[in-house]
């Protein structure tokens, strides 16, 4: 069993054994419970009711959070030509075709976000195993395979704070809503934006309870388990 330390076992004590929190509630407590010396991210974990070996019950997508993460996104867009200048127009960071393949290649992974247009795909297809490890590889499912005309939008929405969400294999879905600087109200609403990005992306497979349970934690503090009925309200 691994030894926690005093600070630690400090926020624990705040938690009640048991109860069901209201976002509010948790939101407050967790902010209260962080203790580590840099900004801590406040996370989400959802355990859901699908078979994550099931076709039909997978669940994968996009949530815009109105108050964006709490840092810089450094975006990569793979284009050419007239729609290479569309994303430096739109301010990608970083724009190229085969020349951004190799520096990939080569170990390079300075950026946050990988977007592409459809026809670099077959180009960007060789770094699957790079990209896709890391979360990073362009998907149609996760609106980052991009037609030309569509590049602005999809870099203004990634500034913004767009947060990829998908199944993992033990049906769980994790992902950060905010930093524990964010005032409360903002880290609530960016937590009502994820949860109704998740519920309009019910898969038709799923069967029974889709959200079985809903955690609010921080990077290194306790984790709050959140009362259902209450947190849904938050979704649009």
């Amino acid at each position: 069993m691994t030894a926690h330390g005093k600070k630690y076992n400090a926020a624990v004590a705040v938690l009640e054994k048991d109860k069901l929190y209201s976002p509010a509630e948790a939101v407050e407590l967790a902010k209260k419970a962080a203790y580590a010396a840099f900004d801590e991210t406040v996370e989400l974990h959802l355990k859901m009711g699908l078979n994550p070996r099931s076709a039909d019950q997978q669940v994968r997508g996009v949530a815009l959070l109105p108050h964006g993460l709490g840092k810089t996104i450094r975006v990569l867009v793979f284009a050419q030509g007239p729609a290479g200048k569309t994303a430096m127009d739109a301010g990608a960071d970083y724009v190229g075709a085969d020349d951004l393949v190799k520096q990939i290649e080569d170990g390079w992974l300075e950026f946050d976000t990988a977007m592409a247009t459809p026809d670099m795909m077959p180009k960007v297809a060789k770094l699957g195993k790079i990209l896709g490890r890391r979360g990073l590889m362009p998907n149609p499912k996760s609106g980052t395979v991009v037609p030309a005309e569509d590049l602005p939008r999809g870099i203004a929405d990634a500034r913004k704070g767009r947060v990829e969400y998908r199944l993992d294999r033990t049906a769980i879905i994790h992902l950060a809503i905010g930093k524990i600087s964010f005032e409360d109200e903002k880290l609530l609403e960016n937590l009502g934006a994820v949860i109704d990005a998740i519920v309009k992306a019910k898969p038709s497979g799923a069967k029974g309870q889709y959200i079985k349970s809903i955690t609010l934690t921080t990077t290194m503090g306790p984790g709050f388990k959140l009362d259902p009925k209450a947190t849904m309200n938050l979704a649009g």
